[in-house]
């Protein structure tokens, strides 16, 4: 029961976060002061989206949340097994093209060293937010694979909305103050998250 007390209490903390430092940013809207609160962000980020389900892997192992939660598996395994993987193939391009992009365009990473640039080239001109739709794919992948419940509507139920709502309330306010009227321009020709045809 650790590692879901740990889950859920990683998701109440990302949440609670995002709440405090948006409101305080738009408080206090500075350059600076978004670049500092977006670190804290990613560290909560990190702390309670990332760490909870790796340290489920290993304790007690993705195919036992349901047990230790009283649930049953999903049903028909195969066809989860395989939504699964194929969830799983755009879900890693994504996570690695959106990387590989913010080093060489953006002149940073996805976390602590903040970009310098707004990206909007490559997948970037689809949708504001690849990794994001990358790591929800991902998080699914991991549910489906392992067939546990537990797992897969924590992803739909908790880690995907809290992280949708960290996006809007606080990740483009933090992007308006620190890249102005460019980032409002891309904001306003790209959509959020679902990607739009290559033209």
């Amino acid at each position: 029961m650790f590692t879901i007390y740990l889950t859920l209490l990683g998701l109440l903390s990302f949440a609670v976060g995002t709440i405090i430092l948006g409101t305080w940013l738009r408080k206090n809207r500075t350059k600076e002061n978004a670049e500092n609160s977006s670190r804290m962000m990613h560290f909560l980020f990190f702390a309670g989206l990332v760490a909870p389900p790796i340290v489920g892997i290993f304790y007690p192992g993705l195919t036992h949340f349901d047990e230790l939660a009283g649930l049953q598996s999903l049903p028909w395994k195969t066809f989860f097994l395989i939504l699964g993987i194929i969830l799983a193939i755009p879900g890693l391009y994504f996570l690695g093209i959106t990387n590989k992009l913010l080093r060489s365009l953006g002149s940073g990473t996805n976390a602590f060293i903040l970009t310098k640039h707004i990206v909007a080239d490559d997948i970037y001109k689809q949708t504001r937010n690849p990794m994001s739709l990358g790591f929800y794919l991902f998080a699914l992948t991991l549910g489906f694979v392992s067939g546990s419940t537990f797992i897969t509507f924590a992803v739909l139920l908790g880690l995907i909305p809290a992280h949708i709502f960290f996006l809007k309330y606080f990740e483009e306010l933090e992007l308006e103050l620190r890249f102005g009227a460019p980032y409002l321009e891309y904001k306003k020709n790209v959509p959020f998250l679902i990607p739009k045809s290559a033209r």
